[in-house]
């Protein structure tokens, strides 16, 4: 018998394939949208799939009809949310669109937040309990990696404490999610590893985390088997709009399943990008492998269903031995991503490795490891992989 309730929740509407987004003008006439406000990051602005957003919208009736933010950063700051909250304000639009990668999806999740309540401090999320009557969200990944589309909380750099902070809500839900591969096409190889790095990081620790939720369990071990078959496809050939959809399901999925939550190495990847300035999938991707052994360690056999979503017959295999096979097929598909560098390579220092390891411990992604993990354990982490 179960010793507490849980509760399971999917409800995001979600439009997926090839060509989806020539559906957005529909949908926002069905939603009651007539000015909604663009999130994005500049670096999109040239890219065919923003082009092909603009198409949808109109290309003429932006500053008319729909409305442009293009200052997200690479890991979002506080300061982002407020310049679009504001733009939203100044333009009177009624809803907001995100499109690119998961910074750009978290700031105009979050930029709702402070349409509803200007100047609030967002390091004081958690002390208000209403946050009903957010404007509407329309997100529309670029990328497959965080799968911030479907999830309920938007990642951000807080100013009160320089540290990456979660707000977590079910109000922050998407109204609607369009995941159209076309738009993914462009995605560089390296980014496309990096990406889905992240999104197969994401259902490794959500399966793993002992949490119960044996619907996320399911949808985290699918996702392992789509990215196990589909990014090696989409790093060699960005037209590969099969494996294109096939990652940016996955993705979602991976973001389904980690509101069980994540683990380690999520701990020590958001130091990385806060400190390092780096990318959030490849942070995840050098820190995998050494956080899987370290789990595996210490609980054999973690990693058996994993690594029979990854293609090998292990019901019969020793839980070491289980652990040891699936481990090293992990690294070896990332080496064959190219991520099998070390942190140094990215201009990591050791003198930064205090900072790295204080910010760790506090990270809450830690608190539901397969494992208990101290702070010596991620010092000893960070220097494997540095």
């Amino acid at each position: 018998m179960l010793s507490s309730f849980t509760t399971f929740s999917f409800p995001t509407t979600t439009l997926f394939g090839a060509g989806a987004l020539k559906e957005l003008p529909a949908r926002l006439a069905q939603i009651g949208l007539r000015r909604p406000l663009v999130v994005t990051d500049g670096g999109l602005l040239n890219t065919d799939a923003f082009c092909s957003l603009a198409a949808a919208l109109g290309e003429k009736a932006q500053g008319d009809r729909w409305f442009l933010y293009s200052g997200v950063h690479p890991n979002p700051i506080e300061n982002d949310v407020r310049e679009a909250a504001e733009a939203f304000r100044q333009n009177a639009c009624d809803g907001i669109i995100a499109i690119g990668g998961g910074s750009p999806l978290d700031v105009g999740k979050a930029a709702r937040v402070l349409v509803k309540r200007p100047g609030f401090n967002l390091a004081k999320f958690y002390d208000e309990t209403d946050w009903s009557g957010l404007a509407p969200f329309i997100a529309i990944p670029t990328t497959a990696g965080t799968g911030s589309e479907v999830g309920r909380s938007s990642v951000i750099t807080l100013d009160a404490t320089k540290r990456k902070g979660v707000l977590f809500h079910p109000q922050l839900l998407a109204k609607l999610v369009i995941l159209d591969p076309e738009l993914t096409r462009g995605l560089p190889p390296k980014l496309t590893a990096a990406t889905g790095a992240d999104a197969l990081t994401h259902c490794i620790e959500s399966f793993t985390c002992p949490v119960f939720h044996p619907m996320c369990d399911g949808i985290a071990l699918e996702g392992i088997r789509l990215i196990v078959e589909a990014l090696p496809r989409a790093y060699r050939d960005g037209h590969d709009l099969t494996a294109r959809g096939k990652m940016l399901v996955a993705a979602a999925m991976g973001a389904i399943a980690f509101q069980k939550d994540l683990g380690v190495v999520h701990s020590m990847a958001h130091p990385l990008s806060t400190l390092c300035g780096m990318h959030h999938g490849l942070a995840n991707a050098l820190c995998l492998v050494a956080g899987m052994k370290f789990c595996a360690a210490r609980k054999p056999g973690l990693y058996r269903r994993v690594g029979i979503a990854c293609g090998f017959d292990l019901m019969k295999v020793p839980g070491i031995e289980a652990d040891r096979i699936t481990i090293e097929f992990i690294g070896q598909f990332l080496a064959d991503l190219g991520l099998n560098t070390k942190l140094r390579e990215h201009g990591v220092k050791p003198a930064q490795l205090d900072a790295l390891v204080a910010q760790a411990v506090d990270d809450p992604c830690h608190k539901t490891n397969a494992v208990p993990v101290e702070k010596e354990d991620f010092r000893k982490l960070y220097l494997e992989v540095l």
